[in-house]
């Protein structure tokens, strides 16, 4: 890690364990061939991959860093908070997201209900089929059914017409709080990041509001560098950390080799003025 801010670090990925298509493995070997030499799995709201993904990544030589990204309900809409260097093995962060998970399948039944008033039989039972386990069953595995199906050409033509709010297939839920997803990630004795803050569709007000909000309670960096970002909100983003007084953070968020908008490994570096959240890992 001698050049820090050039390092290729992927800290945002998705493997079989929650909606992924790779497994950790799989993930390792696929972020090692891309030069990737810090690496984290952070499947959503699940710790179950990262015992593989560790031994995957020091079989290879690469360094690694355990993640998570939990979902958080935050002003009536969903966001993500990147777990890094955690315990994976810690009580509190475990019996977190045991909560967090708790209500998908009933939530997904209720997708699948709406789905069928439309005209789209069997979709729980399909999204079931690419989740494998129940308990995570999420909007990517019934975006994968409606491809498979011949209802939408891509993933991503799905998440236009289907599942968002306002569409057939949208059903909102309640996530983490915001203060106790963060709680967990300290307790378990890592840092907490904002993934892809250009995602989400709040004011200029309430934007600022959360990123205070996370700093007060113990948040520790943004996601700068992210497949969910143009060009310009990489910009957008650095100026933000540095005004927050924010780490910064680089991670594909890749989840599939044909679904994904950009591979393991392949964003560009973080600009040179920003401080990597991985600084604190060396």
């Amino acid at each position: 890690m001698s050049s820090i801010s050039t390092l290729n670090a992927d800290l945002h990925c998705h493997s079989v364990v929650s909606d992924g298509t790779l497994t950790p493995e799989e993930l390792a070997e696929r972020a090692y061939a891309n030069g990737v030499r810090l690496w984290a799995l952070t499947d959503h709201d699940e710790l179950g991959g990262q015992a593989r993904a560790k031994v995957a990544a020091k079989a290879l030589g690469m360094d690694y860093l355990s993640g998570v990204e939990i979902s958080v309900t935050w002003m009536g809409q969903t966001i993500h908070i990147v777990g890094l260097g955690i315990d994976a093995e810690h009580a509190v962060i475990l019996e977190g997201l045991r909560h967090t998970r708790e209500g998908r399948s009933n939530r997904a039944q209720m997708m699948a209900d709406q789905l069928l008033k439309v005209g789209i039989p069997g979709a729980y039972e399909g999204a079931l089929h690419f989740a494998g386990n129940h308990q995570l069953i999420s909007r990517t595995h019934f975006a994968r059914f409606l491809v498979e199906q011949g209802v939408c050409r891509d993933t991503e033509h799905v998440f236009k017409n289907y599942l968002i709010e306002g569409k057939p297939g949208y059903v909102p839920h309640q996530w983490a709080k915001l203060d106790d997803a963060v709680a967990w990630i300290k307790a378990a004795g890592g840092v907490a990041v904002i993934a892809h803050p250009g995602r989400y569709k709040f004011n200029a007000m309430q934007m600022d509001e959360l990123f205070k909000h996370f700093k007060h309670i113990g948040g520790v960096a943004i996601e700068v560098i992210t497949g969910s970002h143009s060009p310009d909100q990489y910009k957008t983003y650095g100026k933000i950390a540095q005004q927050y007084g924010f780490l910064a953070s680089r991670g594909s968020d890749f989840h599939d080799p044909h679904e994904s908008h950009i591979d393991l490994g392949a964003l560009p570096h973080l600009p040179d003025h920003l401080t990597p959240v991985w600084s604190l890992f060396q």
